[in-house]
């Protein structure tokens, strides 16, 4: 067909190698223009383009992309902050806080009175969809998230946490037993692995009455590889997600490139193995204290009752949430001891000087150690186990933040690594110091509203329950819990060394979670 117009000759044809060319070079250009008209508009006409941050950030969310699927993102994200000051304009459309006396209050606290804009939901275009179509309680919106929590926070109150300690103490003991094993052996230990062991084994248990039997086998289940890959996947599934491009480089790069590991795959796979636990738990009629235990007899409650669907999604959520990230702060906290030996020593001496025997280690008794509470609380400022922030949109007529307006639909979050680790915040703040929380005169100035490691508000961890930053509280929480009687009984029973105590362990990079290299120890046990 010959298209004749004032702007082509009269032999032009549109199908010809020479209309082709012109039609792939015309589209390019169009190409071109939209995206520099899209960056320049995102740069000065943008609603955000008051917030500062790089050019690039601003203009494109390429280099976001790149440094989240790279895993320098926590790096990069501190760096920015160091630059730019308590708040960061990443992408044209998100923002990063680090002012915490104010930003974990307007993001994620109870918005109430006549200012109040409404709740800042969930940025769910950073969660991978759900396999089963049915979102877990932490992305759920405002009314299923208060009936599942309703739900669920009876099996991480007080009184279910004092029902649990049997289970936990029986695994914790496991784990000191092995590592007598490993120690009389002179064996080198990854005691990183040690503690993903037991988590793992702990939250298995508690939600599916069944452990995955990582302590007993000595090795990891293959589920907990699972685990790995699908934290791994949510980062790049929700760069997918959320900008297209990426997704079409992606399926070019397969296409063209050597095969790859399919993470949706590998995240389908867990879940079916989830869902297939919790129907052999539900079929159990037994009254052990467990989770499951908590969700059946809240079933008949309709203001509380959750569909088979959400139990599911539930769980998924709980094996991941309550397992890797408790096994991360314990190793963050071992190093960080072990490169501290005045504050090592001084934690040591609390714990062996208070108990006589192992049995005497309990969850109340570790709740009140403040010693040992300030290191890990310190250990969690220092090495968040959930480093990045946790994305929320702004609703319906835009609102402040930490005094800067930020308009509708846009995604905030506190960035809690660079928050922790700022000058701003905290006197020293790359020093591994648990006196800061014990009101040492020297850092009273220090923010410590700033660390909030569990999030804040009503959608904070269950795990977490009400703990109040101020170590005299007494916390019966699982996470706390977990953390302070496995620290205790490893250190009443072995004295710990670093293998090469020049290897910098916190040099990772972050997929969702940190990923971590083994952290190699030396034990000897305590002679007594």
């Amino acid at each position: 067909m010959a298209v004749s117009t004032t702007l082509f000759p009269d032999d032009f044809r549109l199908f010809s190698p020479t209309g082709i060319a012109f039609s792939v070079g015309a589209f390019t250009v169009l190409v071109a223009l939209y995206t520099l008209g899209t960056a320049i508009y995102n740069v000065y006409f943008h609603p955000l383009s008051h917030i500062p941050g790089p050019l690039l950030s601003r203009a494109s969310p390429i280099p976001y992309v790149l440094h989240t699927r790279s895993g320098n993102i926590v790096k990069w994200i501190r760096l920015l902050h160091e630059q730019y000051g308590d708040v960061v304009r990443v992408t044209p459309t998100d923002v990063s806080f680090i002012s915490g006396e104010t930003a974990w209050q307007d993001i994620y606290g109870f918005h109430t009175g006549k200012q109040a804009k409404g709740a800042y939901l969930k940025d769910r275009t950073w969660f991978a969809r759900p396999m089963n179509n049915t979102w877990s309680m932490i992305q759920s919106d405002e009314a299923t998230h208060s009936r599942m929590r309703r739900n669920l926070s009876h099996a991480f109150s007080d009184k279910a946490l004092r029902d649990q300690e049997g289970i936990i103490q029986g695994f914790v003991n496991l784990l000191v037993s092995r590592l007598h094993d490993e120690a009389n052996a002179n064996k080198v230990v990854d005691i990183m692995s040690w503690y993903n062991y037991t988590t793992f084994d702990v939250i298995a248990d508690l939600t599916f009455g069944e452990p995955l039997y990582c302590l007993r086998d000595r090795g990891y289940h293959p589920w907990v590889n699972m685990v790995f890959g699908a934290l791994k996947a949510i980062g790049f599934i929700a760069t997918r997600a959320k900008y297209p491009i990426v997704n079409y480089y992606d399926i070019i790069k397969t296409k063209l490139g050597p095969p790859q590991a399919d993470l949706t795959q590998k995240r389908k796979e867990f879940f079916k193995l989830s869902a297939d636990k919790v129907t052999q738990r539900l079929e159990k009629e037994t009254d052990r204290p467990d989770f499951m235990h908590h969700v059946l007899k809240n079933q008949a409650v309709p203001e509380k009752a959750m569909t088979r669907e959400e139990i599911d999604s539930n769980a998924n959520l709980m094996l991941i949430a309550g397992s890797e990230t408790t096994a991360t702060m314990l190793s963050g906290t071992t190093f960080l001891l072990l490169k501290n030996p005045k504050v090592y020593a001084k934690l040591v001496h609390e714990i062996r000087s208070k108990f006589s025997s192992q049995d005497q280690i309990t969850i109340d008794e570790v709740s009140k150690m403040e010693y040992l509470i300030a290191c890990l609380q310190e250990g969690l400022r220092y090495y968040p186990p959930v480093p990045t922030g946790f994305p929320r949109i702004v609703p319906k007529g835009g609102d402040r933040i930490s005094g800067h307006y930020i308009p509708e639909g846009m995604a905030v979050y506190m960035s809690q690594h660079a928050a922790n680790h700022s000058s701003r915040n905290y006197k020293d703040p790359d020093a591994y110091v648990p006196e800061r929380w014990l009101g040492a005169a020297e850092y009273e100035s220090d923010n410590r509203a700033a660390t909030q490691p569990f999030s804040f508000g009503s959608r904070n961890c269950l795990g977490k329950n009400s703990h109040d930053l101020m170590i005299t509280a007494v916390c019966f929480s699982l996470a706390y819990a977990e953390m302070r009687l496995i620290m205790a009984k490893v250190l009443w029973n072995f004295d710990l060394e670093l293998v090469d105590s020049k290897v910098d362990w916190f040099n990772q990079k972050v997929f969702t979670l940190w990923d971590k290299a083994p952290l190699k120890i030396t034990l000897k046990p305590v002679q007594r």
